[in-house]
């Protein structure tokens, strides 16, 4: 099975140089779904934050894809770099188009193209909302990384939101502030899976709309992610049903990894609607 797993960076950034960075997927595609603990075993294996498998979703064309999504450590709900990977996949395997998928728990959609010798890719994630986080519980995190008030950025108040997978959102005032994010994996990782978050985003507003990330995935067992679509559909969400000027936003994330990545999230009208989460995808070789 491993040999099976395709390798594919997703939201890469590009540039006159061509396609670089990106968050690294495994994608494994079949007739049926493998045994749930073959899934985690091959995850495991890959070492990558994430690994998607997917097989047909009945007979026919128009079928669909049953979808789901494992970490090193653990199944998660729901992940946009893993999806963008797959509509890369798709495209490549059965021409582009548009690819309706079932997780676990909500239907997604990904449409993949090719955009001048790259692959483009956007998923409309599942309903996506956000709202203040209780006090204790963003006293606790801004311990878990040595934060205090002074360092939160007042214009977005922190926020539990999710995309199809939950988040902690903290918006930090300092590009510095966010470049020097440190925590203990194992605290982190404990905090993580008692609250049920796939990550905690921590973000930074250059503008209204240019934004850079970063996202401890202690839950996952891994310290950080590249680049997290899941947490860009709960960001862009939260930002909408708060009134934030920008409907759209663009995300800078992986730099502080020297993985540069980027994402495009466009909040859907309408409070708690999806969020479409746009960027490139290209194959990698194998152990890269």
């Amino acid at each position: 099975m491993i040999d099976e797993v395709k390798r594919v960076a997703a939201f890469c950034a590009g540039g006159s140089g061509g396609e670089h960075g990106g968050n690294p997927a495994g994608v494994w595609t079949g007739a049926v779904l493998p045994a749930e603990a073959d899934m985690q075993r091959v995850a495991a294996a890959i070492g990558y934050s994430e690994t998607v498998f997917a097989a047909p979703d009945g007979e026919g064309a128009a079928a669909g894809w049953r979808v789901r999504y494992f970490s090193p450590e653990s199944e998660v709900p729901f992940c946009g770099h893993a999806t963008i990977a797959l509509g890369a996949v798709l495209a490549l395997e059965h021409g582009p188009g548009t690819f309706a998928l079932r997780t676990n728990h909500a239907s997604v959609s990904v449409e993949s193209k090719v955009e001048s010798g790259a692959i483009a890719a956007s998923l409309v994630s599942p309903p996506a909302s956000g709202t203040p986080a209780p006090r204790a519980i963003v006293d606790e995190a801004l311990a878990l990384f040595g934060y205090t008030d002074a360092d939160l950025d007042e214009r977005i108040a922190p926020a539990l939101a999710n995309g199809g997978a939950g988040h902690l959102i903290l918006a930090l005032k300092t590009r510095a502030a966010l470049a020097a994010m440190r925590y203990d994996l194992a605290a982190g990782r404990a905090l993580m899976r008692r609250e049920g978050w796939a990550t905690i985003a921590l973000v930074h507003a250059e503008t209204p709309r240019r934004f850079h990330a970063r996202n401890p995935f202690a839950s996952g067992g891994v310290y950080e992610d590249p680049a997290t679509g899941a947490a860009a559909a709960a960001l862009a969400a939260y930002l909408r049903d708060s009134g934030w000027p920008e409907p759209a936003i663009d995300i800078v994330q992986g730099e502080d990894m020297g993985v540069p990545c980027r994402l495009h999230a466009q909040a859907l009208p309408g409070r708690g609607s999806a969020v479409r989460v746009s960027g490139r995808a290209r194959l990698i070789g194998e152990g890269a």
